[in-house]
């Protein structure tokens, strides 16, 4: 599959379909519109992906592997924790740009679907390959040592709770200020201080 990957065709429908999947979430969007959007045939469509469903998984796994790509080379840089910081919230506002409340309720919400597994599995996995330079921002100083990062995590994960909270989200204008709100306030908390 990573071959595939490499397709124009391919890199096509997986950018097609993640603009359209922020935007109306994961149900509302065909396999019809995603080709006719992406100016690819359904039958070039079915040679990369079995159906729409493994489509999303291979969507969020590309948006998660290139956002630990990047938040790798922040924690490479020469710079300040605090600069550190700015860049990874700066990370996660670029990362939700046009979601949309349907894209939150469907990839959070929808057990039926599959994908709240397979996003809770793949952020799992995904921790635990940032462990590693978790510990050493500690080490250096950049993130607080008295705190587990086991702990923080835990709470990372536990945040879709708070996404999912309708009283909540609703004091918002649109899921990028929620999601912003949250990030900004989390971060924060590991911030070296007196």
């Amino acid at each position: 599959m990573e071959d595939k990957l490499k397709n124009r065709k391919c890199i096509d429908l997986l950018q097609t379909a993640r603009a359209l999947f922020w935007k109306h979430g994961f149900r509302r969007v065909s396999v019809e519109e995603i080709c006719k959007k992406a100016g690819v045939s359904k039958m070039t469509f079915y040679r990369f992906f079995p159906n729409k469903l493994e489509l999303a998984k291979k969507v969020f796994d590309h948006v998660v592997d290139e956002a630990v790509q990047v938040f790798k080379n922040i924690m490479a840089e020469d710079t300040s924790s605090s600069e550190k910081i700015k860049k990874l919230i700066r990370l996660k506002l670029d990362g939700t740009n046009d979601i949309s409340r349907e894209f939150l309720a469907d990839f959070y919400n929808c057990p039926e679907l599959g994908l709240a597994s397979y996003i809770e599995e793949k952020t799992k996995n995904t921790w635990a390959v940032l462990m590693e330079d978790f510990r050493k921002a500690q080490k250096k100083g950049w993130f607080r040592k008295d705190i587990k990062p086991e702990f923080y995590f835990y709470m990372a994960q536990k945040l879709g709770e708070i996404y999912n909270d309708k009283q909540l989200s609703a004091l918002y204008h649109n899921p990028q200020e929620f999601i912003m709100e949250i990030v900004n306030f989390f971060m924060y908390g590991l911030s070296p201080h007196d």
